[in-house]
């Protein structure tokens, strides 16, 4: 009786510990480079303190670029780590300074992350709100329903545009592109019996939940793993999205 007492009261503690744990964030912006670097100052002066930004090259057409206000086809992408409830006020803050949604700005997003090591954790921490309760936090996310996707496709270097026409044809408004390199030894692919190019582009597209399967279908079927693409495709709930056909 002692022992299953003293169980019950350590695995009441543990969950107490983890609910105590904050959530967390990426938010990711992309945007001409111009906004890019106004919104690298408005993070700097949130006292935000891990920012990537990459190279990145717009897919949509120019008549689709016009309407979701991406104008020009060069793009800069900048991803931030912060607890969630102050991502979401970032993102709106984003929105209002950048004004997003509008015409040669871009589009920000959030994605719920479920882990990270220990000394970045203490370290963004710090900007979690005073007052506010992680535990209400993650039981409202849960409990709201994603929009939006992320589907994010691997492909050979080259094939961008045949994965990009694929998936307008299943609803695609557009996409980002990033070049990057393949890590991986040799043998583990010929074991499997696939060959794949070193040099590979990395194409993320937002997209409503209801296009996402027929998108990632429609991927699949003109770039998957046995074309000539050797494409991989996945996705990602999105929590929240700013300047994507909602501007106010």
């Amino acid at each position: 009786m002692l022992r299953s007492m003293i169980f019950m009261n350590s695995r009441r503690s543990k969950m107490t510990s983890e609910n105590k744990q904050p959530a967390f964030s990426f938010l990711c912006l992309v945007a001409a480079p111009r906004l890019v670097e106004r919104a690298i100052k408005l993070l700097e002066e949130a006292h935000v303190p891990i920012q990537y930004q990459s190279h990145a090259q717009g897919t949509a057409s120019s008549e689709m670029m016009d309407m979701l206000g991406l104008g020009s086809v060069d793009k800069m992408v900048l991803i931030s780590m912060m607890p969630k409830g102050f991502a979401g006020k970032m993102l709106m803050k984003l929105k209002r300074e950048l004004h997003l949604g509008r015409t040669n700005s871009g589009i920000a997003f959030t994605i719920s992350l479920t882990g990270s090591n220990a000394a970045i954790v203490k370290l963004i921490e710090r900007l979690q709100p005073e007052g506010s309760d992680s535990l209400m936090e993650r039981k409202r996310d849960s409990m709201k329903e994603n929009e939006y996707s992320m589907i994010m496709a691997f492909v050979d270097q080259g094939c961008s545009e045949e994965l990009m026409s694929a998936a307008r044809s299943a609803g695609a408004t557009g996409g980002t592109v990033f070049h990057s390199r393949r890590v991986g030894h040799e043998d583990t692919l010929r074991f499997w019996g696939v060959t794949i190019q070193a040099e590979r582009e990395i194409v993320i597209i937002l997209a409503p939940k209801e296009d996402k399967v027929p998108i990632m279908k429609a991927i699949n079927e003109t770039c998957g793993v046995r074309s000539e693409a050797h494409g991989v495709v996945v996705s990602l709930p999105v929590d929240s999205v700013a300047g994507l056909n909602d501007y106010e």
